[in-house]
């Protein structure tokens, strides 16, 4: 167990400097009317010590462009504020995104002029403001933390290294290597960025309200070479998405739909020098590539 895992998650008091503690948090949510929603995946973090050991173990840089989705009522924003160069945060709900500028500048004022805020909705986010992000850092929200997750990694190439916080069974499910019984289309995707490991525990005492599940850090640094292929993402993803999607079968049976036929799915499986017998939790991103590259063409009706 890693230095980080070791650390007590347990609520620090509210403390003097421009991190919020505890009662921060909920005197803000009060003043604002704003009740955490589980319909919005709301868990707002409450503990100083939790928001800096995230950053830590991000190893944000002074140099570092940081983009954050969720920000929510500034917990995490003002401890990456400390550590980098510029935070750029994405907030979809409006009265969050509305008071969040406020909140920076009341409580950190030397680095009002190192923040940025995007009103919108993550996965609809196509430019960010300022220079190119070069990390994501977030507390993501339970419920669309793999798509938002593997949308930004995409539209910003630029990100070399992010660390998201995400419920326990989808950090498990985004580290998974092949063979393991929860290797599965996220495991698979998110290798397709960046080298994927789970990077420590957090228990539920440090949200307001605690989450009736326990949450996990998952890191992910970019590939410094994508994955070699002739096979583009879009068509390879989607023989990952039919691989996945009847698990169970086997991938001759699995892929059929994909290639035309069972006996195509088999001609490309053999040809990538993978067996047909063989299932998707079994592959790396890299054999699926090769089966991507080896898709039959498809079958001319007769004249």
């Amino acid at each position: 167990m890693s230095t980080a895992e070791q650390q007590p998650d347990n609520p620090a008091p509210s403390t003097p400097d421009a991190l919020l503690g505890p009662a921060d948090v909920r005197e803000l949510a009060a003043a604002l009317g704003v009740r955490p929603t589980k319909q919005k995946g709301q868990n707002f973090v409450i503990d100083a010590n939790t928001v800096r050991r995230i950053v830590r173990t991000a190893e944000v840089r002074p140099d570092d462009v940081v983009v954050e989705v969720g920000p929510g009522l500034g917990s995490l924003t003002l401890a990456l504020l400390e550590a980098a160069d510029r935070v750029v945060a994405v907030e979809i709900d409006d009265i969050l995104a509305a008071a969040l500028p406020a909140t920076i500048e009341a409580r950190m004022p030397a680095k009002k002029d190192r923040f940025a805020l995007v009103h919108s909705d993550a996965m609809l986010v196509t430019e960010l403001p300022g220079p190119a992000p070069t990390a994501l850092v977030a507390n993501l929200p339970y419920n669309v933390a793999v798509p938002v997750l593997l949308t930004m990694l995409d539209r910003f190439p630029s990100i070399e290294r992010t660390l998201v916080m995400v419920q326990a069974e989808v950090a498990d499910r985004l580290a998974a290597e092949p063979g393991n019984k929860v290797y599965g289309v996220p495991s698979v995707k998110a290798n397709w960025y960046a080298h994927v490991k789970r990077a420590g525990a957090i228990g539920r005492k440090v949200f307001w309200p605690a989450p009736n599940v326990d949450s996990g850090l998952v890191s992910l640094v970019r590939r410094t070479e994508p994955i070699r292929t002739s096979a583009s993402k879009e068509e390879v993803f989607a023989v990952v998405d039919a691989a996945f999607a009847q698990r169970r079968k086997t991938l001759r049976a699995a892929l059929a739909g994909w290639a035309g036929s069972a006996a195509g799915a088999e001609a490309a499986l053999v040809a990538a020098g993978v067996s047909p017998q063989a299932r998707g939790e079994s592959l790396t991103v890299e054999q699926f590539a090769a089966i991507a590259e080896h898709k039959p063409a498809p079958e001319r009706p007769a004249l």
